[in-house]
């Protein structure tokens, strides 16, 4: 098939560090090019892609920081696709409601991952609005939201394993991977290792004002405490062993997270997970097996010495099998052959 893949102008695809979107548009990217697809990436020029790359923008736009208002820069995505939609059989959007203009306007059929939440807007009343849009959900949680959104799948995240490993654990602390975006429980996971008292290592990107409210008022006086330890942003080596080693990998999140990467990957090196009953977390982690789902920190830290008892090679098989990059291109596959199918007169 000819497939154009379009990923949000904020980064590069894969992005060198933080970046969920953008790593699974990468996978798909690479993916499917090695299955013999003929594929077309939409994306900021200083994405790395092996097949066809038409920038949208010179490079990603969120590259020196958090900018407010990327508007303009999804406009001109959706009108360089709109300018290409022939030359393909279906166009594949991950701008979330920025890529509902696109999908009603194209010439030829375009699936629209969702990757924001939905229970609320703009997401949520896009949705609603752009009723024949087809969508493929990142988790059934996702979807529950907006149930009357035209879902053709849902779909799981899955990533390229091939460079993780099984890690040992034995290091003593928890960790937490991701956002310091107050919607992300930092202050919750901070309270859980000290009422565990564990030491928290802590790997996040600081860089619009909400996150650097929250290192201010939550993770330096932790770390002036002695509670946490405070690493910044990692690469992926880095965070794999950050991981890898961790007793366990916390997760409360406040919010009904659509998928939660972070989770799959402590799996991969089968740490198990401490996280939430929110959003798709419940879908991902096993209770009692992958890890345990918690309602707040105190039960989160109730839980601590139950990791032990945990079977982390049983983890990580688990992981590898429900949550593979070949499983989810087989996914999308699917789908793509239906719609073009659906499409032919």
């Amino acid at each position: 098939m000819k497939i154009a893949l379009v990923a949000p102008p904020l980064l590069p695809v894969p992005p060198v560090r933080y970046g969920g979107v953008e790593r699974i548009v990468g996978v798909l990217a690479d993916g499917l090019l090695a299955r013999g697809h003929d594929v077309t990436l939409f994306a900021p020029g200083d994405s790395r892609f092996a097949g066809r790359l038409i920038a949208t923008v010179p490079e990603g736009v969120w590259n020196g920081g958090f900018q407010p208002d990327p508007a303009n820069h999804f406009r001109r995505t959706v009108d360089l696709a709109l300018t290409n939609a022939a030359d393909f059989d279906v166009i594949h959007s991950h701008l979330d409601h920025n890529g509902f203009e696109l999908a009603e306007r194209s010439p030829v059929p375009v699936l629209s991952t969702l990757h924001g939440r939905t229970d609320k807007d703009p997401l949520a009343g896009a949705i609603r609005a752009h009723s024949s849009v087809p969508l493929v959900a990142i988790s059934n949680s996702q979807r529950s939201f907006v149930p009357e959104g035209n879902w053709v799948a849902t779909i799981h995240h899955g990533l390229d394993f091939s460079s993780v490993q099984l890690g040992p654990g034995g290091g003593g602390y928890l960790a937490f991977v991701g956002r310091l975006s107050p919607d992300k429980g930092v202050d919750a996971t901070v309270e859980l290792a000290r009422r565990a008292g564990l030491t928290l290592r802590v790997a996040a990107k600081v860089l619009d004002p909400g996150e650097r409210s929250v290192y201010d008022t939550v993770v330096a006086p932790a770390v002036a405490e002695g509670v946490v330890e405070f690493l910044g942003e990692l690469g992926e080596a880095d965070r794999d062993k950050l991981m890898g080693e961790a007793l366990a990998t916390v997760m409360l999140s406040r919010w009904p997270e659509p998928f939660g990467l972070v989770a799959i990957e402590s799996m991969a090196t089968g740490t198990p997970l401490i996280a939430s009953r929110s959003g798709a977390l419940p879908e991902i982690v096993g209770e009692g097996i992958d890890g345990f789902v918690v309602d707040d920190a105190v039960a989160g830290a109730a839980v601590v010495p139950q990791l032990a008892n945990l079977d982390r090679a049983r983890i990580r098989a688990r992981t590898l099998d429900r949550f593979a990059a070949a499983r989810m291109l087989d996914d999308y596959e699917q789908v793509y052959r239906q719609m073009v199918a659906h499409s032919d007169p």
